[in-house]
């Protein structure tokens, strides 16, 4: 498994030791272009087949009040598809880190100050909610259809193979998932957990092949971003379908999880949604 590092990340905080930030520091954030994953897929940034966005939440979110007493907060963040840049995890949770010694006068003051640099960085509005740590929609809930992971299936490819998806004829409409997506850091090899959700409308897709094509990206290095941006591709290739929405939800890492979703227009994601794992 290759852990070079992509021309893309050479300036990234990402696999390096960093120091502890001490005062706030926008400077830190690292946008990463999306267009460089896109290309290989077909995907063109002023023709996106898809709707989409980057959902963060943020666990280990604190700054100081007015009058130097500690806040805490879980963020959430939201990143649209059609931004012409991600932001690397690892400088997100180093700018994260950066508001604990620093004193803000009002949570709108730090809502503002988020929503201003990650806009900046994303190249594109970026939303934010704080929660306080007790909101009840923090609370980890199920996914919704049918779970794959039961089928009694031999696995032979660790490695996205499309022609794993195959579809019949009869037209249905039907939510599926699997917790078993698995895919790993582009540069450190590290694994990343997640659990996907498919909804879609078009001829039935075979739920064997289905969830040993969700297998296959076991050994696939890719951001999770990208890899649910393949998913998508590939089932729209295959598969034909008239709607389609892939959502994954990836397992927290160093306070901070992703869960991106992609679909036709007019497609949307349930919630609010959160899962045991993140």
């Amino acid at each position: 498994m290759s852990t070079e590092r992509p021309e893309t990340l050479q300036g990234a905080p990402l696999g390096r030791e960093s120091a502890y930030p001490e005062h706030y520091d926008a400077g830190l954030l690292y946008p990463i272009a999306r267009a460089a994953n896109r290309v290989p897929l077909g995907i063109r940034d002023d023709a996106l087949p898809f709707e989409g966005e980057d959902e963060w939440h943020a666990f280990e979110l604190s700054w100081l009040d007015a009058k130097g007493k500690p806040v805490v907060a879980v963020a959430r963040f939201r990143l649209p598809a059609s931004s012409p840049n991600l932001i690397e995890s690892k400088s997100w949770k180093l700018y994260l880190n950066s508001f604990n010694q620093t004193r803000f006068d009002s949570r709108d003051k730090v809502i503002e100050t988020l929503e201003r640099d990650l806009s900046a960085a994303a190249g594109a509005p970026v939303v934010t909610d704080l929660f306080g740590v007790d909101d009840e929609c923090l609370v980890p809930r199920r996914l919704p259809g049918e779970c794959l992971d039961d089928l009694d299936i031999e696995i032979h490819d660790y490695s996205p193979n499309p022609e794993l998806l195959t579809v019949g004829e009869e037209i249905v409409a039907e939510t599926l998932y699997s917790h078993l997506l698995k895919s790993n850091c582009p540069v450190t090899g590290q694994p990343d957990w997640g659990s996907v959700m498919i909804h879609y409308r078009g001829p039935r897709l075979d739920r064997e092949g289905l969830l040993k094509y969700l297998v296959s990206y076991r050994q696939h290095q890719d951001f999770h971003e990208h890899c649910v941006e393949h998913i998508f591709v590939d089932l729209m290739e295959r598969a034909r379908p008239e709607r389609l929405l892939v959502l994954a939800r990836y397992v927290r890492r160093g306070g901070l999880d992703i869960s991106p979703w992609r679909g036709t227009p007019g497609e949307r994601p349930p919630e609010p949604l959160r899962l045991a794992r993140q």
